[in-house]
């Protein structure tokens, strides 16, 4: 099979290539799935988990791609809750070969069912963004009806997501990010927005949530918003400065089939749209991943036309 592997993490995505690979067996509770699309976040390139297995040896050549959409082709033994020509979606283990290949094999306990009428595409796009933003809200964030949530990067693939969501459940929601953003997150669902690059930060007063996906002095000054009894979630390590009166979380996404079914039903609904930037074919991926052109959603690899 095709697959982009990567060798040295000095590299970067200028170290990767396309080669030939073996396809990958179904070890038991496995399934393995014919790669439709594939998601790409730039900054897996600096996990561990991209270079060592679990026990810390070197695990490269390896795969890079976590996200993936596509249809199972074969059952580990003892695989149960999934059938061969069923279409899935869902988010691989951190430790494993990934995605951004034409097989994966990947425990069956971490794929939804795909509904017939959502494009591989953007089920794809959904796993890391969706999860994240469902998780660091509901799971972590505890978020409630009336109150104020303060995403950050909210234009992105994942503040996008988590705008839509908190202003779906009722929450005020302010967006932050480029002042080229603006208007990207104003459609994204929030209702106010703070140009980073111009405004101040500060002036944003107290707030019962801030979703941080910048960290760095961003990170550092959101803790000072946050309200007595708030909560500072994190995806990006814990800020400098904690909250006088509040909760930090940082946490790490992970696979969860009840969630991306509550998340992939959004999008068909129409309460719910993925921020999709760039996409591109297997071929062509290692190009596009080391462009200069910037790209604020999530960057899609069609493996399968």
């Amino acid at each position: 099979m095709k697959a982009i592997v990567v060798t040295e993490e000095a590299a970067g995505t200028a170290g990767m290539t396309l080669v030939e690979r073996p396809e990958p067996q179904a070890a038991i509770n496995d399934v393995v799935v014919q790669v439709h699309a594939s998601g790409f976040v730039p900054t897996e390139l600096s996990w561990p988990s991209t270079w060592t297995d679990r026990l810390g040896r070197d695990r490269t050549p390896s795969i890079p791609g976590h996200e993936l959409a596509g249809v199972v082709t074969a059952l580990g033994y003892g695989t149960t809750g999934l059938s061969v020509g069923q279409r899935v979606f869902g988010l691989t283990d951190w430790s494993r070969d990934g995605t951004l290949a034409e097989y994966v094999a990947v425990e069956a306990r971490n794929l939804a069912p795909l509904p017939g009428d959502v494009d591989f595409t953007v089920g794809a796009s959904l796993p890391i963004s969706g999860l994240t933003a469902w998780q660091g809200l509901f799971q972590h964030g505890r978020i409630r009806a009336g109150q104020s949530v303060l995403a950050h990067g909210a234009a992105g693939a994942v503040g996008s997501i988590v705008a839509q969501l908190a202003r779906e459940a009722g929450a005020h929601v302010i967006g932050t990010g480029r002042a080229a953003d603006r208007q990207a997150a104003l459609d994204f669902g929030a209702q106010e927005f703070v140009d980073l690059e111009n405004d101040t930060l500060e002036d944003v007063g107290a707030v019962d949530l801030v979703f941080d996906v910048i960290g760095g002095d961003v990170g550092k000054r959101s803790a000072g918003l946050i309200r007595a009894g708030g909560t500072l979630v994190s995806v990006v390590g814990p800020p400098e400065t904690r909250p006088e009166d509040g909760l930090v979380v940082d946490f790490v996404v992970e696979a969860d089939r009840s969630q991306l079914s509550e998340i992939v039903e959004r999008v068909r609904d129409g309460r719910l749209r993925p921020n999709i930037g760039h996409v591109s074919t297997l071929d062509d991926a290692v190009s596009v991943f080391n462009s200069t052109e910037r790209t604020t959603g999530k960057t899609i690899i069609r493996v399968r036309p």
